[in-house]
């Protein structure tokens, strides 16, 4: 059993919890997703918590590699982010949809345990800080404050599309928000 069944039980479990939820996660239910034969997942990960531990460093993994700044155009102004942030958009709740549903599902499960939530937040905080380095270089006043209110947009859009509405068109809103938050302030009068 090596490193391949590994990998094949990770994106079984990925695939169990992005469709059927975190309770659905159980190692004979990875075995059979994965094609494994029974006990496979349980000599990788000992408990259902080290599967789970597993799970959440393997989806943080895989997004990790997704941030490379070459997938995306450049991104030198408000129009260029549009189309880099819909470009994302649509990866994510398209041919990576099942791992962005695991992704929020075990956001929910597993933020009352602060050992299985801390590689999920530390992902979450990478994740912004490359959002903020686009958004600087698209040249979007006040980034840090620009980037949390984009990327809380993003998270309602993505589960709107991925609960709600499989057809939603989530550039409208983008390109709206993108260009609010592009739009130089002023300040209010003495």
């Amino acid at each position: 059993m090596g490193p391949r069944t590994r990998e094949r039980s990770l994106e079984a479990a990925v695939e169990l919890v992005g469709t059927d939820g975190v309770r659905a996660l159980t190692h004979g239910r990875v075995d059979q997703r994965a094609g494994l034969p029974p006990g496979s997942a349980s000599n990788w990960f000992r408990t259902r918590r080290a599967l789970l531990a597993a799970l959440v460093d393997w989806i943080a993994e895989r997004e990790r590699a997704d941030l490379d700044p070459g997938a995306l155009p450049p991104i030198s102004d408000p129009d260029s982010l549009i189309a880099g942030m819909c470009a994302m958009f649509e990866v994510q709740a398209g041919p990576f949809a099942t791992r962005t549903r695991a992704r929020y599902a075990l956001f929910l499960d597993v933020s009352h345990d602060p050992e299985l939530f801390e590689p999920l937040r530390r992902q979450r905080l990478e994740v912004e800080q490359w959002a903020e380095v686009l958004v600087r270089r698209a040249g979007i006043p006040d980034p840090a404050s620009a980037t949390r209110t984009l990327m809380a947009l993003g998270d309602g859009l993505m589960l709107h599309r991925l609960t709600v509405d499989p057809n939603l068109d989530a550039r409208p809103f983008l390109e709206r928000g993108i260009r609010d938050l592009a739009r130089p302030r002023t300040s209010a009068p003495d």
